[in-house]
């Protein structure tokens, strides 16, 4: 008589974070690790890629996720069932943008741009000598 080897699986519960893929759900899994140091418990999100065959998955739903084996470079898990259903707030995208425009205040008034003095106004630079004009800076003095 044979013996046949049965294999557990790993089972995890999580939440979907994404579902843009084809038929590929992003699963994040909390958990929490005592901190050696601290003596604190610590929140941590491990994501998990999981097929989805039949693309149920909405984001936010509770899923359970079963290990497998590799489906593609990061998918190891598969969608076994939705626990719970997220809760989805849906608005038209006109119903949105619409109230959005009118609750906005109107622009202020932006100051004139502030006009250059005129000529006459400006101080002019002091006059350059006669004799140094064409001359280097140390040549000046000398002559």
């Amino acid at each position: 008589m044979q013996k046949t080897a049965h294999i557990v699986r790993k089972v995890r519960v999580g939440r979907v974070v994404s579902n843009k893929m084809q038929k590929t759900v992003v699963i994040a899994v909390e958990w929490r690790q005592h901190h050696p140091l601290y003596k604190k418990a610590v929140r941590r999100i491990t994501k998990f890629y999981a097929h989805d065959e039949g693309q149920e998955c909405k984001i936010g739903d509770l899923v359970q996720i079963a290990e497998t084996r590799p489906l593609s470079r990061l998918k190891r898990w598969r969608v076994t069932g939705i626990v719970a259903r997220g809760e989805q707030v849906e608005l038209p995208s006109a119903e949105v943008e619409a109230p959005a425009k009118e609750t906005l205040p109107a622009p202020a008034a932006t100051p004139p741009a502030i006009a250059p003095a005129p000529a006459e106004a400006q101080p002019e630079a002091a006059p350059v000598p006669a004799s140094a004009e064409g001359a280097p800076s140390g040549a000046a003095a000398t002559s």
